[in-house]
């Protein structure tokens, strides 16, 4: 992912710039455009979303959001899925989920596509922990894996049959493989 810029800028200039497609990031006074999203990428991202929401959403414990800006922290990033618990979550007037998120998560997920710099995604994951996200998931599609990353821990490495941690709020148990059969439809 290449900056689109190149002179530094501050947040408060980014934030009124008009939305990108695909989103851009503010990362370290400079604009980042992601990649496109492909078919491997948008389909976890579905399945994840709905797989959170429907264990979460009804008993307003969480909901999960795909590609959902947050700016906390000095940057405005946009990870691939977002999980808030209910409590967190800002709400408008009329009881809707507000269009600003100026929190971090309380879960960032992010699923690194074939031309997407992982070193970048990464320290988006990093970021997050540093200010308050209890966990991360990096999911590498063409690898088959999944880095989970806990405050204070090194990343820890998942494949196969292990499950994968999730927040105390959440029940839901999954394994590497059930991440990456969710890529088949049916």
């Amino acid at each position: 992912m290449a900056s689109t810029q190149s002179l530094p800028m501050l947040l408060e200039q980014f934030l009124k710039l008009p939305e990108t497609k695909p989103a851009s990031e503010f990362i370290n006074g400079r604009i980042y455009q992601k990649p496109m999203p492909q078919g491997k990428h948008s389909r976890l991202q579905f399945k994840l979303c709905d797989a959170v929401n429907q264990v979460a959403e009804s008993q307003k414990i969480a909901l999960a959001f795909p590609e959902l800006r947050c700016t906390f922290g000095g940057r405005s990033i946009v990870p691939d899925v977002t999980v808030f618990c209910w409590e967190r979550i800002p709400f408008d007037a009329n009881g809707e989920v507000s269009n600003s998120f100026e929190i971090h998560p309380d879960w960032t997920i992010e699923i690194v596509s074939p031309e997407q710099n992982a070193t970048k995604v990464i320290r988006n994951i990093l970021h997050c922990l540093r200010h308050g996200t209890k966990l991360g998931w990096f999911i590498d599609p063409e690898e088959r894996l999944v880095l989970a990353f806990l405050p204070g821990e090194e990343p820890r490495e998942l494949n196969l049959e292990q499950r994968l941690p999730v927040p105390e709020f959440l029940e839901l148990a999954l394994t590497v493989n059930q991440v990456f059969d969710l890529l088949k439809p049916g």
